[in-house]
């Protein structure tokens, strides 16, 4: 599986942290079951190795990967992890040496044109465009399509189930990530039917 092919398998990557191992299995299968495959976990929290580890042990049909990924040794701890790919906030020399000698599929952040052609210049013509909203959102995209119509985007930060529509109808757009499919309340709660429905909504927004 390449980069472009892991955005492809579904239209939203829910951006989760987590701070339970074994209710991120249950949030992954709430997620699966509404239609959500790819599954991103940052590394924002204790937990968030141990997460990946059980989802991937025990949710066969989930694809896991790690975000917040800022060096060559978190990158590395994810893939004994279990870790199927890999995202960052942005992209420095190590990190991308690293990420071409792991034959991980990655998406690097972005947040301006000249770090789009750097990073494709690296070898990235999949990228995360982060934070979406506050760097110019769909605009922006829509923009960057006639100078740079190579550049496939998963534009993430301030995303929701109002916006999402937006993004996904550009055609540089192949997913998008947001928070909004995994609330707090919810997780906290075992509200997994509720996680469900709102994956399955989540889908039907690829579709308008």
């Amino acid at each position: 599986m390449n980069a472009l092919e892991l955005i492809e398998l579904s239209p939203v990557m829910p951006v989760i942290v987590v701070h339970d191992a074994d209710s991120a299995v249950n949030l992954a299968r709430a997620l699966v079951a509404g239609g959500v495959r790819t599954l991103e976990i940052t590394l924002r929290s204790a937990a968030a190795l141990d997460a990946i580890r059980a989802i991937q042990d025990q949710v066969p049909d989930a694809v896991v990967g790690v975000g917040t990924v800022r060096t060559p040794q978190q990158l590395d701890a994810a893939m004994r992890a279990g870790a199927r790919f890999g995202i960052s906030p942005g992209l420095t020399e190590d990190l991308a040496r690293a990420v071409r000698d792991s034959g991980m599929p990655f998406l690097p952040g972005v947040a301006t044109a000249s770090e789009a052609m750097r990073a494709a210049d690296l070898g990235f013509l999949v990228q995360k465009l982060f934070p979406a909203e506050a760097v110019g959102g769909a605009a922006l995209l829509k923009a960057w399509h006639g100078p740079l119509p190579d550049l496939i985007f998963c534009p993430t930060g301030g995303i929701h189930a109002g916006n999402a529509a937006q993004y996904l109808a550009l055609p540089n757009v192949g997913c998008i990530g947001g928070s909004w499919l995994t609330p707090a309340a919810a997780v906290q709660a075992g509200q997994w039917d509720a996680i469900t429905a709102l994956a399955r909504e989540a889908c039907a927004l690829a579709a308008r």
